[in-house]
């Protein structure tokens, strides 16, 4: 089996992307709520304006220092788009964004089958660096090393990789997770 076979069988699906942006701009957040239909802001509670982007469906972060914080993507791409939409929000509203905004993914979460059933405890007797109490949650967290991810893994096969940084992280992520489990027998 091919790494490409080994990452279509495992079905991923990206689940959510966490992108990073830098706009270079200060924001009045008191300003930004007062105007933005789709801003909530409670800065007792945090410090940070939420503003909702509709199409892509998305939710940014603001802060005070011009970083824009947008989770709930499914690509980079709708990121992206998102991020845009919010910065031309506030170029409708007036503002001088100048420059170009700096955008970076933070954090992918994936999840996956791989379609077997997996013996928890042998993982996390054999494997190393994992936490699993059944009593609590009934997954098994493991931290990879190299590349560096953490998964939830499910007795089911079912899997959630969360922490890379590209899809292609996350591909080979799922491709050496399943080599270990193959070679300590926990797929059954």
């Amino acid at each position: 089996m091919t790494e490409n076979d080994i990452t279509k069988d495992a079905e991923i699906k990206i689940q959510n992307i966490v992108v990073s942006a830098n706009t270079h701009t200060k924001f009045s957040l008191e300003m930004l709520a007062a105007n933005l239909h789709e801003a909530e802001y409670e800065p007792e509670s945090f410090p940070g304006l939420v503003y909702r982007v509709k199409d892509p469906k998305a939710s940014t972060l603001i802060f005070t220092t011009g970083k824009i914080i947008c989770s709930g993507s499914k690509s980079f791409g709708d990121a992206e788009k998102a991020i845009q939409k919010t910065v031309q929000a506030f170029k409708d509203l007036g503002i001088k964004v100048e420059g170009k905004t700096d955008i970076e993914i933070v954090n992918i979460v994936a999840s996956a089958n791989l379609k077997a059933k997996l013996d928890l405890n042998k993982i996390v007797f054999e494997l190393g660096e994992c936490e699993y109490e059944p009593e609590q949650f009934p997954g098994l967290v493991y931290r990879l090393g190299d590349p560096k991810v953490v998964f939830l893994i499910f007795n089911s096969g079912k899997i959630v990789c969360t922490g890379a940084k590209s899809v292609d992280i996350v591909e080979r992520s799922i491709i050496k997770l399943r080599e270990q489990l193959r070679d300590i027998n926990a797929l059954k």
